[in-house]
């Protein structure tokens, strides 16, 4: 059975394919789906650590059910996905004696969703995920390594946009924009799809693990492949929205931050997506309080333009554009514009969508479902090409400003796999070197970084607005900096080692090294992305 895990911020769809009648289906697990008529089957992306050491848990709506997430206590877990590969500042609880991390949240809620799904489905053979197209090559590692003990053949991975252009069935379409607004993270891609030769059998996505046989060799349909051609995004998302609105009636009612004040928060955003006023309230037997918040859009939408949030959306959708035309594509060339994820269901983001694009090029009616099903598409014989979103790079002392800056050397926008590796040659700087050390690195965005940190119990994102470049080491530990035993010992004056740098088909960057005075080879072949 074909099955395809959207893991979201705020919610998880989880789709199959169909053998009987062919076409992607939704689906629910008992206790863990919230059971809800406007939408489809959706997971709360929630965890609640019930043991730490035996990963005894509950997950998805089972934990809101319990009210599990209305007790402000360190075994709650939400919008954990946010804090996956990324350098979190603050305070990480520690449960039954063990440091918990956003990795292993993550890995428990995942694997405690399959383990369910996999006798329902009847076991699984091919599984996909899907991925912001923004992550760090530390999100893949990480996911990748959450797959290799599950019971299931073949996994592979698929950027979420992407998906998305796939689930909306425009394959007849030529240039589609995908945006992607969810609970974590806005995504715009811009991805061309066209039919590509037949009986292809390059393999297909991102593959993470395999069996014995390829579902696509043995794939009777045409292969179709999806060129992304330019790529934006933002860490900014329904989270955001939620916590402004719990500021805002904290500030004009004298509120308390609480978990409850956020779950009235997030029901009244969703309301206002189908209505012009809002209004909930909660009583508590206990201590007889009454709660009573009332919003309408108009509001909604000052508190957006108060926190920046549509200057946002702009810087995106330009960057994303600059990057389209740099490709020969105009903004009329664009076919379809497609919207998934629920922040997309604002009203507000429906209208800043039009102000680019006319309405009748703009698809919102699958909002939730596209992607997970889209990514199904992978076991059905498509072929993904993309390029590169991240630079990667060298650290170098920069004697001028005195401090150390990042050299880019393989640069973002290359295809890959890179079909001829980028070369470095390196001197000793030092009488009698004893070895070549080089930190790589993952270069981010150039025009201000995102930092993430906790404020109280929420995890907050922010952005960096001092124009440096955002970096993910990549070898920057013990042990894994020297990429050259120099034997004889090295001197200045002259080139030693000379540094091939390749992107392989599964997005790692390996390095050969060879020694231009022996002639020997010291790495062929290293793979450096699994360092950091």
């Amino acid at each position: 059975m074909a099955i395809a895990i959207d893991f979201g911020t705020s919610n998880t769809v989880i789709a199959r394919w169909n053998p009987v009648t062919q076409q992607p289906e939704t689906l629910s697990i008992p206790g863990l789906s919230i059971q809800q008529s406007l939408n489809p089957p959706l997971i709360p992306s929630l965890v609640y650590v019930e043991e730490a050491t035996q990963g005894k848990i509950l997950v998805g709506q089972q934990v809101r059910d319990r009210g599990l997430d209305l007790k402000g206590e360190a075994r709650f877990f939400r919008s954990f996905k946010r804090g996956i590969g990324a350098d979190i500042q603050g305070f990480l609880p520690e449960l039954d004696g063990q440091i918990i991390t956003f990795e292993q949240v993550g890995q428990w809620f995942l694997k405690e969703v399959i383990a369910q799904l996999a006798p329902q489905e009847g076991g699984l053979d091919s599984l996909v995920l899907t991925v912001p197209v923004d992550s760090f090559e530390a999100y893949r590692h990480w996911l990748g390594k959450v797959c290799q003990d599950l019971n299931v053949e073949q996994v592979r991975m698929l950027d979420e946009p992407t998906a998305a252009a796939l689930g909306y069935g425009l394959a007849d379409q030529d240039m589609i924009l995908v945006i992607d607004f969810g609970g974590g993270t806005l995504d715009l891609s811009l991805v061309q799809l066209n039919k590509g030769a037949q009986g292809s059998t390059k393999p297909v996505g991102f593959l993470l693990k395999w069996g014995n046989k390829s579902l696509a060799e043995n794939s009777k349909q045409k292969v179709k492949t999806a060129r992304v051609l330019a790529k934006a995004g933002q860490n900014l998302g329904g989270t955001d929205i939620d916590n402004w609105l719990v500021d805002y009636f904290v500030k004009t009612q004298g509120l308390t931050v609480s978990p409850l004040i956020t779950r009235l928060a997030e029901k009244l955003k969703i309301q206002l997506s189908t209505q012009n006023q809002a209004s909930e309230v909660y009583f508590d037997d206990e201590t007889f309080e009454s709660y009573e918040l009332e919003l309408n859009r108009d509001g909604l939408e000052n508190i957006l333009t108060e926190h920046g949030f549509f200057e946002l959306l702009d810087e995106s959708m330009t960057t994303l554009l600059q990057q389209a035309r740099r490709q020969g594509v105009e903004i009329a060339d664009i076919n379809a514009v497609l919207l998934v994820g629920g922040t997309v269901q604002l009203p507000a983001v429906q209208t800043w969508v039009k102000q680019y694009f006319a309405p009748e090029k703009i698809r919102c009616e699958r909002p939730f479902e596209a992607i997970a099903q889209g990514a199904l598409q992978l076991a059905q014989g498509v072929e993904i090409k993309d390029f590169l979103y991240h630079s990667y790079g060298i650290r170098y002392w920069n004697r001028r400003q005195q401090r150390h800056n990042w050299h880019p050397i393989i640069k973002a926008g290359q295809p890959y796999p890179m079909s001829q590796p980028v070369e470095l040659v390196l001197g000793a700087s030092l009488e009698n070197q004893p070895s070549i050390e080089l930190i790589m690195g993952e270069l981010g965005v150039e025009t201000g970084g995102v930092e993430v940190y906790f404020d109280g119990d929420r995890l907050i994102t922010r952005r960096l607005d001092s124009g440096e470049t955002s970096v993910k080491p990549l070898n920057d530990k013990d042990g894994a900096r020297s990429i050259a035993q120099l034997s004889p010992p090295g001197y200045p004056g002259s080139d030693r080692i000379k540094i091939l740098f390749q992107v392989d088909e599964q997005r790692f960057l390996r390095i050969t090294v060879e020694d231009l005075l022996t002639n020997d080879t010291l790495l062929e072949n290293q793979l450096v992305a699994q360092l950091s």
